[in-house]
């Protein structure tokens, strides 16, 4: 009878154990997405644009601000593209402040030739948003594409290179 207990108890243990397991993995399963939104897990994502507007001024690297939407194909293919092009990634790291938004602000500033996606602007440690950084779309004029991630990258050796001379 004791023995039988025993076996009960453990076999309790066994099953409860198991179906602990199996909730807590599914529980990470739907953990909230990282800042990155697959853009860049290494990279150190700013939450906010007003944070991001700060820190800009305060540590003196341009803010790069990534449109995007989850449900846009143009956005998903700039996204894994611009996510496996190290040296991008790379640059972003070191030099520059990121930022993507998958909302709309309310600062006319950062479209300045229209609400599209996807779409990246370059923001100086001033402020201002550098409109002279532009990609290969005349129409939309901040519209990048998976096919265009070398004149992105060209892009931000530019914003760089002016930034030190403008600033």
């Amino acid at each position: 009878m004791i023995g039988k207990l025993i076996l009960i108890t453990w076999l309790q243990m066994v099953l409860s154990r198991s179906v602990f397991q199996q909730s807590s993995s599914t529980k990470s399963e739907t953990c909230p997405p990282s800042l990155s939104r697959g853009w860049g897990d290494s990279l150190d994502w700013i939450q906010t644009y007003e944070e991001a507007l700060h820190r800009a001024r305060t540590n003196n690297k341009p803010l790069m601000i990534i449109h995007h939407s989850e449900s846009c194909p143009k956005s998903k293919a700039l996204k894994e593209a611009f996510a496996s092009h190290a040296e991008i990634q790379n640059m972003a790291q070191e030099h520059f402040n990121m930022l993507n938004l998958v909302f709309e602000t309310n600062d006319h500033n950062i479209f300045p030739d229209g609400q599209y996606v996807p779409r990246i602007l370059i923001v100086d440690p001033s402020l201002t948003v550098r409109t002279e950084i532009t990609g290969s779309h005349a129409d939309q004029k901040y519209k990048y594409e998976d096919k265009d991630i070398e004149i992105l990258h060209e892009n931000m050796k530019k914003a760089l290179k002016l930034l030190r001379l403008d600033l």
